[in-house]
C-alpha cells in the first residue's frame, strides 16, 4: 500500500481524507505519524499559496507524496470573509465554538436571501520527484441562523445545504458534497487522464 502524508494534524481534516483516500488503496498518515513536528507558518494570501506552502516544507523534510489543504469558508454578505483566515477568525486558541459563535454576531440581522456562502478548498499534491499540482473544489450553501449537528468540524454546524447543516450530515453524505471532495475528483480525474495519455504514448 502506497503512503501519502497529509501536511495536517486537524483531526476533523485527517478523518475526512482517509475516508476519501483509503478506498484508493492509499495509507494515510498525518505529518506528525510521519515524524514532521515543525510548525509551517501560512504566509500566504490565498487558499492555493498557503496549501502549496505546506506540501512543500513537508516534501522537503520527508521526500515523499503529501497532499497539503487549505481551505475556509466565504461568506458574501463578510465580503469573502473568513476567507483565509477561518481557522484564525476568532483569535489564536479560539475554539470552534468561538469561531461560530463570531459568525453569528457578524451575520446577527442579515436576512436569510443575503447569507449566502461557500466553502473553498485548493489542494496541492505533490509527487514522489516533487512535482506539483493544485487542485480547488467549491461547495455552495447559506449560513443558518443558530448551530445544527453534532458531526463534523469547523464551520460545518452553520453551513447549509438543501436545509441541512454539514454537521447534521452522514460522513458519507459530507463526502458527496464538500469542497474538499469536489476537489479530491478533479485530482482523480486528472490522474486517471495521466493514466489513459501513458496507456496510449507506450501502449500499456
Amino acid at each position: 500500500m502506497e503512503k501519502i502524508i497529509i501536511a495536517s494534524n486537524n483531526a476533523g481534516k485527517l478523518r475526512e481524507f482517509r475516508a476519501i483516500l483509503e478506498p484508493f488503496g492509499l495509507e494515510v498518515v498525518s505529518q506528525r505519524e510521519a515524524g514532521f513536528c515543525q510548525d509551517v507558518e501560512e504566509t500566504g494570501t490565498t487558499f492555493a499559496e498557503n496549501a502549496a506552502i505546506k506540501a512543500k516544507a513537508v516534501y522537503a523534510a520527508m521526500h515523499c507524496p503529501v497532499i497539503a489543504d487549505d481551505s475556509g469558508l466565504m461568506v458574501d454578505a463578510l465580503d469573502g470573509a473568513p476567507g483565509v483566515y477561518s481557522h484564525r477568525f476568532a483569535g489564536e486558541g479560539a475554539t470552534d465554538a468561538d469561531r461560530n459563535a463570531k459568525l453569528l454576531h457578524k451575520l446577527d440581522g442579515i436576512p436569510a436571501e443575503k447569507r449566502t456562502a461557500r466553502f473553498v478548498c485548493s489542494l496541492c499534491y505533490l509527487d514522489a520527484n516533487g512535482t506539483e499540482k493544485v487542485f480547488s473544489g467549491v461547495c455552495e450553501g447559506v449560513i443558518g441562523t443558530a448551530p445544527r449537528g453534532e458531526n463534523g468540524f469547523g464551520y460545518d454546524p452553520l453551513f447549509y445545504v438543501d436545509g441541512k447543516s454539514m454537521a447534521e450530515m452522514t460522513e458519507a453524505e459530507k463526502n458527496r458534497i464538500s469542497h474538499r471532495a469536489n476537489a479530491f475528483k478533479l485530482a482523480m480525474e486528472f490522474v486517471e487522464d495521466e493514466m489513459s495519455v501513458l496507456d496510449d504514448e507506450f501502449d500499456l
